[in-house]
């Protein structure tokens, strides 16, 4: 299979007991990354064992308390504030090292929440003193990157990404798409590793999706997923909505594209098997050049709260 029957889980597809989707390694052709997404009532909690991935936890709505112990005993805590709706801006978010066993609670209300993973290199073997550690990054820390022009104008939020975040392997984002825009454009992959020009790294997409017609209009998204050679086919055009996943093994992956009608906010949660960890991409060459009309093009300013920090153009997602 290439296509949807593999690659595309449909909200309630991909649920495992607690948690509303379970994204792990026990999937057929998946090593490397992890997400768990769950709702919670208040005071209610969710655990997750010490284990040899790391994790970030990630408020969607409404706030948790995160608490990590690790197999030595050392406690790190952290309360997230949250917010609203994945559409309100950024939120605070914890990382938490490998082998640290994390308990999540909501605190005051109704809360969803996302626990983005990755395996980490050298597994339990490696000395916790060389791990990175337990880290709360509030939400006035977070980059909010101006990326793109045009219609395909788009914000990200780059809590867990290289520039910000030290991890082991786990990089992660989140990427705003007002109605109507194309975001992950042009369409780009990460499945080689060619150092300095590329990191081979499977990447998980998690959609919400928000409807901007009053009469409530079913709001929908879509996403693209490619053949980047001949020897790896994979052929995904999907229609997304709040809760569905979308994983990308290899291949050119974009757009991500918002129905005219609906604003799609989607979280990238992304690891490898490679020695570095890096978001090195290539463009797909029949599309690279819609980068050089960026500059003589507005940017779209809508979603972009005013608490943001925001940084200049460029990138992908």
């Amino acid at each position: 299979m290439s296509g949807r029957d593999r690659w595309v889980l449909p909200r309630g597809t991909a649920s495992d007991r607690e948690w509303d989707v379970a994204v792990t390694a026990r999937r057929p052709d998946w090593h490397h990354t992890g997400l768990r997404v769950t709702t919670l009532a208040p005071g209610q909690t969710r655990t997750l064992p010490g284990s040899d991935w790391e994790h970030i936890v990630v408020p969607l709505s409404g706030g948790v308390h995160v608490t990590a112990v690790t197999a030595d005993g050392h406690r790190d805590t952290a309360p997230l504030a949250g917010r609203t709706s994945v559409f309100a801006g950024p939120t605070d978010t914890a990382y938490v090292p490998a082998g640290a066993r994390i308990t999540v609670r909501a605190t005051a209300g109704r809360a969803r929440v996302a626990v983005a993973g990755a395996l980490v290199s050298g597994g339990p073997d490696v000395s916790a003193r060389d791990r990175p550690r337990f880290r709360h990054l509030a939400a006035a820390e977070v980059p909010v990157e101006r990326r793109g022009a045009g219609s395909a104008s788009r914000t990200v939020r780059n809590f867990g990404t290289p520039g910000t975040l030290d991890a082991d392997s786990i990089i992660a984002c989140e990427v705003i798409t007002p109605a109507g825009n194309w975001s992950s454009w042009p369409p780009h992959k990460h499945d080689t590793e060619r150092p300095g020009e590329e990191t081979a790294l499977e990447e998980i997409y998690y959609f919400e999706t928000r409807s901007t017609d009053a009469r409530g209009t079913d709001p929908v998204g879509y996403q693209r997923v490619y053949a980047s050679d001949d020897d790896r086919p994979i052929d995904v055009c999907a229609q997304v909505r709040s809760g569905d996943v979308v994983l990308v093994p290899h291949g050119w992956h974009g757009p991500s594209a918002a129905a005219p009608d609906a604003d799609l906010y989607y979280l990238n949660v992304m690891a490898g098997p490679g020695p570095e960890r890096a978001w090195l991409i290539c463009d797909d060459p029949a599309h690279a050049w819609v980068r050089d009309t960026w500059p003589d093009l507005p940017f779209d300013e809508r979603l972009i709260p005013s608490a943001a920090n925001p940084t200049a153009p460029g990138g992908t997602g």
